[in-house]
């Protein structure tokens, strides 16, 4: 898989591409990231990518013209072009599931005021990560980059992908590790038995306790 990232600040993502999972799949070539700086694909001085609107109003907003120069640069017809943007659907578990087998996926990160209205003719899709406002789409990005990426065959274990939250619209079961007991906390015994037929059970009921309890919306 190919992922390339439009945005106005690269250097947020360095963190996010030099550590922990995602610094391990891209060693294994299980993925690669590209992180495309917007600015240089402006034809407009001074590196500009924004301007005042038309019509007046507060804020700036993103020209048009560096991202659509942006995006057919590097647009294949392998190409899926996400906007993210809040007009678009609530991002979760099944649209990782089903991002993680395109074979490229160019996502454009907002900032600003907001993105000139003809940029939304670029997209093939449009993701909202919630009823929030946020200064800028680079969270939003890593986050999905993130959630797909874990996904994807060889990255990490399959059994840890088995009984994940929002697995069958239910939440992970609970777990534990030594100590066997804290501060008057113990360790279920149903864990300790080694009969795994029990624990299989248990887990499963657990987990119907819990989203019960806390996301009740999803059930």
């Amino acid at each position: 898989m190919r992922i390339d990232i439009l945005t106005l600040f690269p250097n947020m993502f360095d963190g996010f591409l030099t550590e922990s999972i995602m610094k391990r799949a891209i060693k294994k070539e299980k993925v690669k990231i590209n992180i495309i700086d917007i600015r240089d694909y402006t034809p407009y001085k001074n590196n500009q990518v924004d301007d005042y609107q038309f019509g007046g109003g507060g804020g700036m907003i993103m020209m048009c013209e560096p991202v659509f120069n942006a995006v057919e640069s590097i647009r294949t017809e392998d190409s899926t072009v996400i906007l993210l943007t809040p007009r678009g659907q609530t991002y979760n578990e099944s649209k990782a599931y089903e991002l993680k087998d395109k074979k490229h996926l160019i996502i454009i990160c907002g900032h600003y005021e907001g993105f000139d209205e003809r940029i939304y003719t670029l997209a093939d899709e449009l993701v909202s990560i919630g009823n929030f406002i946020l200064t800028g789409g680079e969270l939003p990005a890593m986050m999905i980059t993130d959630s797909l990426v874990r996904l994807i065959d060889g990255v990490i274990t399959s059994t840890s992908l088995e009984y994940e939250s929002f697995n069958d619209n239910l939440l992970d079961y609970p777990v534990y590790t030594k100590p066997r007991e804290f501060r008057g906390m113990e360790v279920p015994e149903v864990l300790l038995n080694g009969n795994h037929k029990l624990i299989n059970e248990y887990r499963e009921s657990e987990r119907k306790r819990i989203t019960q309890k806390y996301r009740k919306d999803l059930l």
